[in-house]
């Protein structure tokens, strides 16, 4: 090989080299997104379910077995940060408490049920006013269940029937199969390279899109 072909060999490589280099730089310099301070403080004025999006489940089994998948706390050093963490979730039915969702029969036999009064089931917020209820529908809707919502529409309808145990009274209770939650609310000042601190916590009862019957026996 001529002393040319070498330096034209040579000078391909280098440039070849500085091409890998310069698309590395750029690859590393793009950083994932950093959650804002008021990411989980978003309004959850559409989280309102609608009828229609409904499930049929009733008779429920293995409804706390469940375990909680904690929200993803802001980076640090990201500046003033405020978040809401769900700490703990359980399985809960959240009966919608009119008149005409509620029924007792037997003892012995069967029961048939059927929603007469539509209404809403709403979530329902313990803690302090640094809190507001639609804060914790966003943290649970992303770390919980995606099904959550500020309300849920009952509508009429939707018969049921139950076979009674004998000698046994039944009992069927419409609602939400939604989740009751514990929550807590952390803070960073300043550059928010510090720890956080906590804010407030309580519990909470949000609704779901899935609706039915729960039933249940007692021996009066």
């Amino acid at each position: 090989m001529g002393i040319g072909m070498r330096r034209a060999a040579i000078t391909s490589s280098t440039a070849l080299l500085l091409c890998f280099a310069a698309v590395g730089t750029a690859t590393a310099d793009q950083q994932p997104p950093i959650p804002g301070a008021s990411d989980s403080e978003q309004a959850a004025a559409t989280d309102s379910i609608s009828a229609d999006a409904t499930t049929d489940i009733n008779d429920r089994t293995g409804w706390d077995d469940d375990e909680a998948t904690a929200v993803v706390q802001p980076q640090y050093c990201a500046g003033p940060q405020t978040w809401i963490d769900i700490t703990s979730k359980t399985n809960y039915h959240i009966a919608s408490w009119w008149n005409g969702t509620k029924y007792k029969d037997g003892p012995g036999g069967s029961m048939t049920a059927s929603v007469t009064k539509s209404g809403t089931i709403s979530a329902e917020v313990s803690g302090s006013t640094e809190v507001s209820a639609s804060s914790v529908v966003v943290a649970a809707k992303a770390s919980v269940s995606a099904k959550i919502g500020g309300s849920v529409s009952i509508t009429t309808g939707h018969t049921y029937t139950h076979n009674i145990a004998k000698n046994k009274y039944g009992h069927l209770q419409y609602g939400s199969w939604g989740y009751k939650v514990s929550w807590a609310k952390y803070r960073r000042k300043g550059d928010g390279c510090h720890g956080a601190t906590l804010v407030d916590s309580g519990t909470a009862t949000l609704p779901t899109s899935e609706t039915g019957w729960k039933y249940w026996e007692t021996t009066s």
